[in-house]
């Protein structure tokens, strides 16, 4: 299970950025928002109940499933924020250095907006699931490819998305609390950072 941290929110109501610092995905998300249920009205599904505690309820969509109604039904009437499995993950989106596909992310975002849903983004700078070029890149090329590929995703969404998972899983599994050991790790200790000023910009 992965744990997320929230930024403080940004002023005029703007997305907020997360973080995912641990190991693990979730296929099942729940945090923070304001509530849009009135309080003691029966909660019929997993969104609205989470809703009168002032939460949302999501889930991972994959977009290869959105043909299987059994599969969109449950998550149309069961969650109300929705975050895309793979399609917006590096290799997805930037499969050829500075060539980008939103192409898989876009049939994820447009389901979930046109079903009422709020979108949250993952995930912009992570150890996996990057494609060959950035695997073979290392020092201040790869920090600034890492930085490109921000631009170019945030660029793609912005005003759409309503949170990024900026960072995924930056901390070592285990109790040992420290940084994991990645090609991002060896740019420099303050690679987390640039990768939340830059989503932020």
């Amino acid at each position: 299970m992965g744990i997320r941290e929230m930024l403080p929110p940004l002023p005029f109501r703007r997305p907020r950025v997360l973080i995912a610092a641990a190991a693990g995905l979730l296929g099942v998300v729940a945090a923070v928002t304001v509530p849009t249920m009135p309080a003691g009205a029966a909660a019929s599904t997993l969104g609205a109940a989470a809703a009168q505690s002032g939460r949302y309820f999501g889930t991972a969509i994959a977009s290869g499933r959105l043909g299987d109604s059994a599969y969109t039904t449950i998550a149309n009437r069961e969650f109300n924020m929705v975050t895309a499995e793979n399609e917006m993950k590096i290799d997805a989106t930037e499969p050829n250095q500075g060539q980008f596909n939103f192409t898989a992310g876009d049939r994820v975002y447009n389901w979930a907006v046109q079903n009422g849903k709020r979108v949250r983004g993952h995930t912009l700078a992570w150890h996996g699931q990057q494609p060959g070029w950035m695997q073979s890149m290392s020092g201040s090329a790869l920090r600034q490819a890492m930085i490109n590929h921000i631009n170019g995703v945030v660029g793609h969404y912005k005003g759409k998305i309503y949170a990024w998972d900026v960072v995924n899983e930056a901390y070592a599994d285990g109790n040992s609390g420290g940084r994991r050991s990645s090609n991002l790790q060896s740019t420099g200790n303050d690679w987390i950072e640039v990768a939340f000023r830059t989503a932020r910009a």
